[in-house]
């Protein structure tokens, strides 16, 4: 269960973990990479060693003293269970590899499993040909994390370290902000590059949590300036609408600098629905909005209440659950200035509705979108 644990202010994670655990098995023997069935057994006839786990054990070291507030779910054997009860923690376990030598298969059906499952974020271990597995597995629909430990890292997604993983999960726990943004999935051609030539290729985005500057637009007593973080916000949300989707907008000046933006009227208090770039409700009620929702696909577009961090349940219940239900957790957007977050010191974002499942469902670390292209993960508790 996700939620806060209240004795020493951490907050409780729901970690998945997928380790390709041939990862890195060619660079020792020289194969400068390990794709493919013939280079693992060629790398394992020369000797080579699985060592992946052995990075993990770094992070997993550093991540101990956590214990109790992490739910670690995982993959079995080599692909995260050994490398988890070696470490001293219990994990789930959602299935197992389909034969001893793990495929590229095995690393995508962990990581949709991982996802399906309703992790907070999936750490994985690997290089550049695991992170392009995990990027079919899952797209930007999770956050992940790269555990460098393949013989190509350029990609993106990997920590600078295994140490540096734990540390960017041990600020998620502890309620420091945490950016998150899509990076890039790259990769090389391996034979390629074992005749010399370098040949890198784009293969998309994932979604990862970053460290880095938490306040931008700041003045020397670095305090955001308000007016032009709103103006960002909204700047991004306008260029991500999308036809004949419905969105469902809540109260609050945060919101109303996206109508603002386009030159179009916003009740303050109320809930107003946009769709292909004009307001066909204002102050809509919960019957409106399940009829617009009749026609159209929807997506939520809520802020919170500066102080208390309410998401859902004080001053926009004509979002009511069975709106929620509609929409899905997915296609729920926050809104809300750094400086705004601050506030709340670490304090999760609070859901009030009165459906207690769909409270726990909402449960967990999402996305609050803070800036243009520029979003950290935040604690939600139910």
């Amino acid at each position: 269960m996700t939620g806060i644990k209240r004795g020493n202010s951490l907050n409780r994670i729901r970690l998945g973990l997928v380790i390709n655990p041939l990862a890195g098995i060619g660079g020792a023997v020289g194969l400068k990479g390990s794709d493919g069935d013939d280079i693992v057994q060629q790398a394992l006839a020369l000797g080579a060693e699985k060592k992946a786990a052995s990075r993990v054990a770094i992070t997993l070291e550093h991540l101990l003293p956590f214990a109790d507030a992490i739910d670690w779910i995982t993959w079995g054997g080599e692909m995260g269970e050994q490398a988890l009860l070696d470490a001293g923690f219990l994990p789930r376990v959602l299935g197992r590899p389909g034969q001893p030598l793990s495929q590229a298969e095995d690393t995508q059906a962990a990581a949709a499993a991982l996802k399906n499952a309703g992790v907070d974020l999936i750490l994985f271990a690997g290089g550049d040909g695991t992170a392009r597995d995990i990027l079919r597995a899952v797209g930007t629909s999770v956050p992940v994390l790269g555990i460098p430990a393949g013989v190509k890292i350029h990609s993106g997604v990997y920590a600078v370290h295994a140490r540096g993983a734990a540390e960017i999960v041990i600020k998620m726990l502890r309620g420091e902000l945490v950016s998150v943004a899509n990076m890039e999935v790259r990769d090389i051609d391996e034979d390629a590059f074992r005749h010399g030539r370098v040949q890198a290729r784009h293969f998309g985005e994932l979604r990862v949590p970053a460290e880095g500057r938490y306040l931008q637009h700041v003045k020397c007593g670095g305090r955001e300036v308000e007016e032009l973080v709103l103006q960002e916000i909204a700047a991004h949300v306008i260029d991500q609408l999308q036809p004949d989707v419905l969105y469902i907008v809540g109260p609050g000046t945060t919101t109303r600098a996206i109508f603002e933006q386009v030159n179009l009227p916003k009740t303050l208090l109320g809930v107003d629905l946009l769709l292909n770039g004009k307001v066909v409700q204002a102050d809509a009620n919960e019957q409106q909005i399940l009829h617009w929702l009749d026609a159209h696909p929807g997506h939520i577009i809520v802020t919170l209440i500066g102080g208390q961090g309410h998401v859902f349940g004080r001053g926009n219940h004509q979002i009511s659950p069975a709106v929620i239900h509609r929409v899905g957790r997915d296609n729920i957007s926050i809104v809300a200035t750094k400086s705004k977050l601050k506030e709340l010191e670490g304090r999760p974002l609070l859901v009030d509705t009165w459906d207690e499942k769909l409270n726990e469902s909402l449960s967990g670390f999402m996305p609050v979108l803070t800036g243009y292209e520029d979003a950290v993960l935040y604690p939600v508790e139910g």
